[in-house]
């Protein structure tokens, strides 16, 4: 593979793709059971334009955060080695390429509905404007669960163009998830957030206080999980994945304590990955079983 392209892959860290993406499925597929997308061709037709929009979103997002933090980037020793810091991509390729990814999104938006088109904007708003709270709210953490919990009600759009409360529930559980894995992720910085005076959950509470809230947002997590198979009526697969679900999330925070952060990105990455692909497997397979 092309050396210039493996930068971008590292530079968006696409194997990151993998928090949302399978509940951007759930969302699909819930769609799919709730409003027939008109055929065969139609429904791979939307799949792709869906997958294409979660990649284009994310990339973007991703993009532009490196492009923003570069400065903090280098003077911070855990970051320093980024592909921006050290010339791999220059500053202006990684801002073409963010507003580039941004023109694919929206064009793909266009192709899927309406709703979904004139929406776009507003998820960019989101998904982009996070790179800046860190700068002025300790709850950054929320902005960026918010970005990510468009995944499953967006992927519902596509199909049915109309909300329903079921994948609400999903994007809420998402939300909360996220939040609390990137206050996790945040320990990290602590130290260094607060000498270049960045907010953050662990900078405004302390590494204690920090790992309760987070414990608090998984906890809503997976209420809202079981909120969602319950106004779903889903049956006993849906269930089980469930359970795993909660079960990775106590144990992501197992993983972690005050006074030891060294399994920080076994919690951030393997962990919440699992857990993610392993709860979507599940509601799938009880949609057509």
């Amino acid at each position: 593979m092309n050396t210039g392209l493996i930068n971008y892959f590292k530079l968006i860290k696409f194997s990151h793709t993998v928090f949302a993406m399978p509940f951007a499925l759930i969302g699909f597929f819930l769609g799919i059971e709730s409003l027939s997308p008109g055929g065969s061709f139609e429904g791979v037709r939307l799949f792709i334009l869906v997958i294409a929009c979660m990649v284009f979103a994310r990339s973007a997002a991703m993009a532009f955060n490196r492009y923003l933090d570069r400065y903090f980037d280098a003077l911070n020793p855990r970051t320093a080695q980024r592909e921006i810091p050290v010339g791999l991509i220059k500053p202006q390729q990684a801002l073409g390429f963010t507003v580039g990814m941004s023109l694919l999104f929206v064009g793909c938006a266009w192709f899927i509905n309406t709703l979904c088109f004139f929406l776009s904007p507003l998820a960019l708003f989101i998904i982009l404007g996070y790179s800046y709270t860190k700068r002025f709210t300790p709850l950054c953490h929320l902005v960026l669960g918010a970005g990510l919990s468009l995944a499953p009600i967006g992927a519902y759009l596509a199909v049915t163009s109309q909300f329903a409360i079921v994948p609400l529930f999903f994007s809420f559980a998402v939300l909360t998830w996220v939040s609390g894995f990137d206050i996790i992720y945040a320990l990290q910085d602590e130290k260094f957030d607060r000498s270049q005076e960045l907010y953050s959950i662990p900078v405004w509470l302390g590494t204690k206080k920090a790992l309760a809230v987070s414990r608090v947002l998984h906890g809503i997590s997976f209420v809202l999980i079981g909120l969602a198979g319950w106004y779903g009526s889903f049956g006993w697969l849906y269930w089980i994945g469930a359970l795993i679900y909660g079960g990775l999330l106590v144990y992501q925070q197992r993983l972690v304590s005050p006074h030891d952060l060294s399994r920080v990105n076994l919690a951030f990455m393997t962990v919440n990955g699992i857990a993610s692909i392993l709860f979507s497997v599940f509601v799938i397979a009880d949609l057509y079983l």
